[in-house]
């Protein structure tokens, strides 16, 4: 399937992501995840993020289209792909549009998670996430906290709260969502290949995408 996974931070686009992956082979492509590696290991790309990442801002477009081209050549996307995040402006479903066209590559759908904003606050204020950019396993200390208070489960490394999920940073997060990353979904309305799916619980957003997909 290849596929575009839109939904304000907090939605459970990675979740959902994860998920669908186990069906056919998907591979989940998170822009996000992609520059805290980069952060991580300091490379130019990820200092020159860093600052917008702390302050909840969208890294520049330059930036992550250079990426996105390099991602969607690679060899583990022929069996398909999952876009969990991006695009997240006008202008980036205008350049990814160009870009598939370019590479060949025909959209299956765009799905729009549609989760509550109050809900998304409180999933986003209590996740904590591992600091070791091998694994970032994310928590959350109210529903799934790790065995061990502030230390990942998987790899030992500490679990923190990202400088993007404290109460300022998320509710100015949400606000550059519904101002720049929304009317995207208006964009691919127009292109045929929105569905917009509602739900808090992941596993029934998925059962709704392989609905819409015949799955």
């Amino acid at each position: 399937m290849k596929l575009i996974l839109l939904g304000a931070p907090g939605a459970g686009k990675g979740t959902v992501a994860k998920m669908l992956t186990k069906i056919d082979g998907s591979v989940q492509i998170s822009t996000g995840d992609i520059l805290r590696g980069a952060v991580q290991a300091g490379t130019e790309l990820g200092k020159e993020a860093k600052g917008y990442m702390d302050r909840g801002d969208l890294v520049p477009d330059s930036l992550i289209m250079g990426i996105m081209e390099n991602r969607l050549q690679e060899d583990d996307c022929k069996n398909g792909f999952l876009l969990d995040g991006f695009p997240r402006t006008i202008p980036h479903a205008e350049a990814l549009k160009e870009l598939l066209d370019k590479l060949g590559i025909k959209l299956d759908m765009v799905v729009d998670i549609d989760v509550p904003r109050d809900v998304i606050f409180d999933r986003l204020c209590t996740r904590r996430t591992c600091e070791n950019s091998e694994c970032q396993a994310i928590y959350n200390i109210k529903s799934m906290p790790p065995k061990k208070e502030g230390i990942c489960d998987k790899c030992g490394s500490p679990v923190v709260q990202r400088a993007d999920e404290t109460e300022e940073a998320i509710a100015h997060r949400l606000d550059t969502y519904n101002e720049k990353t929304a009317p995207v979904a208006g964009f691919y309305e127009k292109e045929g290949l929105l569905k917009s799916i509602t739900g808090t619980s992941s596993d029934a957003v998925v059962d709704g995408i392989k609905e819409q997909l015949g799955i």
